[in-house]
C-alpha cells in the first residue's frame, strides 16, 4: 500500500502528516505526567526535550529521504539482512503495542462521553468501532490518503483550539497547588522518548520525498509543533483539573459530539501510522505479501489486544522503547553520518556481529543509567555513549561479519 508514488510528498504533506500523528490522546497524557512542574518549568522542559527528541527523529527521515529504504530496512546498513529480521520483530511488536494503546486509550476516553450522551458504557464496544475505522483508514489506500489526512488534520487543528480554549481559561492555571513529584531528568526523557518511538517508523514516509530537504523540515515541524502542543495541553489539564483525561476534561466543557469527534478522529490518524508501518516492517521478512493485507492483519491483531489485554500505563512501555531503538539508531547514525564508512545498503551482508554486540551493550547501559535520573534523560547520554563505543571498538570488531559468500561467522 504505498501511500503515493515515489518523490510524491511535499513539505506540506510530511507537516500535516506528523502534525496528525502528534495529535493523540498519549501525548496528552504523558503531557499530563510533567503537572508536577509547574508551567514554567514544564514548558521548558517541553520544549528542549521535543528539539532534542525530535532532532534525533529528523536523522533517520534523512535516511529514508536518501536511501529510498524503509525504516528497518535501513539498519542492515549496519546490522545486515539478519539483524534487521530481528529489529523487525522488535518493531512489530512495539507498533503492535502502540496501536492497543491507543486503541484502548481512545475506547476509555470516547466512552465517558458515550456514558453522558446516550448512557452508554461499554469500553470493549468503542474500542472494536475505532479499531473497525482505523482498518477502513488503511483500505482506502494510495487514493484516498493525501486528501483524508489533510482534511482530518485541519479539522483536528480547529478542534484542538477549542480544547485549547477549554484548558487555559481557567483562572487557576497560575495558582493550583500539583500533588505528586518528578524529576527534570525524568521529564526530559519522557519528552525525548516519544518523538522516539516514532525513529522506527519515519523512514517510511520520507522515502516518498520529492526531497530530503522537505521531507526533513516538515517532518520536524509538524511533529514538534503538534507534539508539543499537546504535552501543553495535557500538563496544563494536570495543573488545572488534576486529571489530563481528554474526555473527562471535554464533558466538563459540555462539548460533547466535538470531543467525540476530537477523540475518534484523532487516535485514527495516529494510530493508522503504528498499523501502516507494522505492514511495512513485516514485509521486510516477508516482501511478497501484500502490504495492504498485511496491515489489515495489524490493525485487527491490535484491536483483538485492546479489547482483551489491559494496559494501564505508558511509562514503562516508553521505556522499553528507548532501551532498544535508542542504541540501535545511535550505531545506524554513526555508520551514516559520524564514519560514513557505510551509507548503501549490502545484499552480501547477513549479519555484523561487532555492531550487534555494541547495541547489546547500550542497551545495558540504558537500564544502568536510568537508575541515576541524570539532567539531560537517559536516552542522549545512551546514544552518545553508544557511538562513542561503536567507534572506539571498530577496529577490533568492524569485521565481525557474516557474509553470503563466507563460511566464516566472523573474522579476528
Amino acid at each position: 500500500m504505498n501511500i503515493e508514488g515515489q518523490g510524491s510528498l511535499s513539505v506540506f504533506n510530511f507537516f500535516l502528516l506528523w502534525f496528525g500523528a502528534a495529535i493523540s490522546i498519549a501525548e496528552i497524557m504523558t503531557g499530563g505526567l510533567l503537572a508536577p512542574l509547574g508551567l514554567s518549568t514544564g514548558l521548558l522542559v517541553i520544549l528542549l526535550g521535543h528539539a532534542i527528541g525530535v532532532g534525533i527523529l529528523a536523522l533517520g527521515g534523512i535516511i529514508g529521504a536518501n536511501t529510498k529504504a524503509p525504516a528497518i530496512m535501513s539498519t542492515r546498513i549496519s546490522f545486515g539482512i539478519y539483524g534487521s529480521y530481528l529489529f523487525s520483530i522488535f518493531n512489530m511488536l512495539q507498533l503492535i503495542g502502540w496501536t492497543a494503546v491507543m486503541i484502548i486509550s481512545g475506547g476509555r476516553s470516547v466512552n465517558i462521553i458515550g456514558k453522558m450522551l446516550w448512557s452508554l458504557d461499554n469500553v470493549t464496544l468503542w474500542s472494536i468501532v475505532i479499531g473497525m475505522l482505523i482498518i477502513l483508514w488503511i483500505m482506502l489506500g494510495q487514493t484516498g490518503f493525501k486528501k483524508l489526512n489533510a482534511a482530518a488534520v485541519i479539522l483536528l487543528f480547529l478542534l484542538t483550539i477549542v480544547l485549547s480554549y477549554v484548558v487555559f481559561k481557567k483562572g487557576e492555571l497560575f495558582t493550583a497547588q500539583v500533588e505528586g513529584e518528578i524529576s527534570f531528568g525524568t521529564a526530559l526523557e519522557l519528552n525525548v522518548i516519544m518523538p522516539l518511538s516514532w525513529l522506527p517508523l519515519i523512514a517510511d514516509y520520507t522515502r516518498f520525498a520529492k526531497n530530503t530537504k522537505g521531507a526533513v523540515l516538515g517532518s520536524f515541524l509538524g511533529y514538534f509543533l503538534g507534539s508539543s502542543w499537546m504535552y501543553l495541553i495535557g500538563m496544563v489539564s494536570g495543573i488545572v483539573f488534576a486529571n489530563p483525561e481528554p474526555g473527562a476534561i471535554m464533558i466538563a466543557a459540555n462539548l460533547g459530539f466535538t470531543a467525540l469527534g476530537i477523540i475518534i478522529l484523532s487516535t485514527v490518524t495516529t494510530t493508522f501510522l503504528d498499523v501502516y508501518s507494522a505492514g511495512v516492517t513485516f514485509l521486510n521478512i516477508f516482501p511478497k505479501l501484500n502490504e495492504k493485507n498485511v496491515a489489515i492483519v495489524m490493525g485487527i491483531i491490535g484491536t483483538i489486544i485492546a479489547v482483551i489485554v489491559p494496559i494501564e500505563q505508558y511509562e514503562n512501555f516508553l521505556y522499553a522503547i528507548g532501551s532498544v531503538f535508542a542504541p540501535l539508531f545511535a550505531i545506524l547514525f554513526t555508520d551514516y553520518f559520524i564514519t560514513r564508512k557505510k551509507r548503501e545498503i549490502s545484499e552480501e551482508l547477513l549479519i555484523n556481529w561487532g555492531s550487534m554486540l555494541v547495541w547489546l551493550i547500550g542497551i545495558g547501559l540504558y537500564y544502568m543509567l536510568i537508575r541515576f535520573d541524570f539532567i539531560l534523560g537517559t536516552t542522549v547520554p545512551v546514544m552518545v555513549l553508544t557511538s562513542i563505543i561503536y567507534v572506539a571498538l571498530l577496529g577490533w570488531v568492524g569485521n565481525w561479519k557474516y557474509m553470503k559468500k563466507s563460511q566464516q561467522s566472523y573474522q579476528a
